[in-house]
């Protein structure tokens, strides 16, 4: 077993506030400085962290732990991201200041222990290792400001940590951490499977080729009791063919003159319609305190509630327009102005502030993310540049990693395959995991894309196909329409099984049956690419 607990009160805590950092002294009261005090409290197994202080603007809270870990030769430890993953998820030595969002996993060859917050929590924390101490550093400012709580007491954080057993698999013991930060994760009904025009059109689309994408998804699926479903990418809307710009209104362009109509036409082809959305980014004119302040593309802020009630109804529309797949893209980038990757140990490090400074962006976010929710009724909700760790008990679906390709292989490669096995452990006990789309086009060699197809249908999570109609020979007619069917059923949750070796597993477990699959070909990684492979 490991030497390591965090489920008591921690050995050293500071804040950070806007006039600077404060080490906290313990006392009978808690840990305390001139304002502010932090109370820890422990029931069933968990942790929780709380936090008063009502003159102060708090930005974080930095806690820390000592253990009796030692880094042997074989330790490795896993950290997830903040939203996405970028094709950079992996297993690696204990790297002292490797910054790991949201939750950890040490594994030391025969055991395995993790850590972590629960979901849906009040702040962004993230958590370092190194030889003598773990540090949990809680986020709790107003965007680019401090909160602040006046009376309030806080509930910032509950932790969590799980020491697996000998010789449990290192992705059982994550997906049982997993299990344990969610306590109502949200699932698809049926399993998801269909098609997504994004990866062939590029946002170049009409009424009538939405359609017949409608009825070719369609007869992939022919004779399946469980309906696929077809998803609108980005450019159906009024402003969708404006270069660089992808935000509402919501209406139809005059490409699409009746999106009611054209959800009628498609499930009258046999499809469940499905479209997406920005919801925080619009050209309509608005008033002025929606506006994030700070922001350069003058998105909407969340934290104002009319802004709330504003994007509910946008979802009502495309709900009642009738369709059944709702995915929503941009709002980390738009709330915090970065990607993922770029974000680091400072993901509230932007320049944008909320109009509400007295709750944290974490539970701004929250809030956001449940008006979605609530406003799709019936409809599924898949949340893309979201954060998992937030949306987790909302979102029947989330987008874990970026994009892959319709342009070529290398992105799809380091993208969806890497977020497949290393978001793998999340499905089930978050959401049901989405690795994106399975590009079939000219661009996309088939020895490899089938190979992709053939892992994410039996994977267990769901499968959207890019492709044109009449596109496909017979053999890639012949082996969609078998993905399709195997999709459309339940399957056992596959487990990556050399994803402790590599960042792009190759062997996989699907139930009682392994496979290999060969990503490389004679070529090797192609780096004449016609998408963006920014990473090289």
């Amino acid at each position: 077993m490991m030497d390591i607990d965090l489920i008591r009160e921690p050995d050293w805590a500071w804040i950070e506030t806007e006039e600077g950092s404060s080490a906290l002294e313990k006392g009978t009261a808690g840990w305390r400085n001139s304002d502010a005090g932090l109370e820890f409290g422990i029931a069933g197994g968990v942790l929780g962290i709380s936090i008063s202080a009502p003159r102060t603007a708090v930005k974080r809270i930095v806690m820390r732990w000592k253990h009796g870990l030692r880094a042997g030769g074989g330790l490795q430890v896993y950290g997830d991201h903040w939203e996405r993953g970028y094709g950079d998820l992996e297993w690696r030595q204990m790297v002292p200041e490797r910054v790991m969002p949201w939750y950890a996993i040490i594994h030391d060859g025969a055991h395995s222990f993790g850590f972590g917050v629960k979901t849906g929590g009040r702040s962004f924390s993230h958590w370092r290792l190194d030889r003598n101490g773990v540090t949990l550093v809680s986020d709790i400012s107003c965007g680019a400001e401090g909160v602040l709580l006046g009376s309030r007491i806080l509930p910032a954080a509950e932790v969590v940590q799980y020491a697996g057993e000998e010789g449990e698999s290192a992705h059982s013991a994550a997906n049982r951490l997993c299990r344990s930060l969610c306590d109502t994760p949200v699932m698809p009904e049926q399993p998801i499977y269909g098609g997504n025009n994004w990866y062939y059109t590029y946002g170049v689309s009409s009424h009538e080729e939405v359609v017949a994408d409608a009825r070719f998804i369609s007869e992939l699926a022919e004779g399946l009791s469980n309906r696929p479903y077809m998803i609108i990418d980005d450019g159906w809307q009024i402003n969708g063919n404006i270069p660089e710009y992808n935000g509402g209104p919501w209406v139809g362009n005059r490409k699409f003159p009746d999106m009611r109509g054209l959800a009628e036409e498609m499930s009258e082809a046999g499809v469940r319609p499905g479209i997406w959305f920005r919801p925080l980014l619009t050209s309509e004119r608005v008033p002025e305190s929606w506006i994030l302040k700070g922001s350069a593309d003058r998105c909407l802020d969340p934290s104002h509630p009319d802004v709330l009630r504003y994007v509910a109804e946008d979802m009502k529309t495309l709900v009642q327009w009738g369709f059944k797949l709702i995915k929503h893209d941009f709002s980390t980038f738009d709330l915090l102005g970065e990607w993922g990757f770029k974000m680091g140990s400072r993901p509230i490090g932007s320049r944008h502030s909320f109009s509400d400074r007295s709750r944290t962006t974490a539970e701004i976010i929250v809030d956001f993310y449940r008006a979605i929710a609530d406003a799709a009724s019936d409809a599924l909700v898949i949340g893309c540049n979201t954060i998992g760790h937030l949306a987790a008990g909302l979102f029947a679906i989330q987008r874990t990693g970026d994009d892959t390709s319709g342009k070529g292989w290398e992105r799809t490669r380091r993208m969806g395959i890497n977020t497949l096995a290393f978001r793998m452990h999340q499905h089930g006990a978050f959401f049901s995991h989405d690795a994106d789309c399975v590009a079939l086009t000219s661009f996309t060699p088939w020895q490899e894309s089938k190979q992709w197809l053939e892992l994410v249908a039996n994977s267990g999570t769901p499968l959207f196909l890019s492709a044109k109609p009449g596109s496909l020979d017979a053999e890639q007619t012949e082996a969609v329409r078998n993905a399709f069917r195997i999709a459309s059923m339940p399957q056992p949750a596959a487990e990556p099984l050399d994803w402790l070796r590599t960042t792009c597993a190759s062997r996989w477990k699907f139930g009682k049956r392994e496979a290999e699959f060969d990503w490389y070909g004679e070529e090797g990684i192609r780096e004449e690419e016609r998408d963006s492979i920014w990473w090289k």
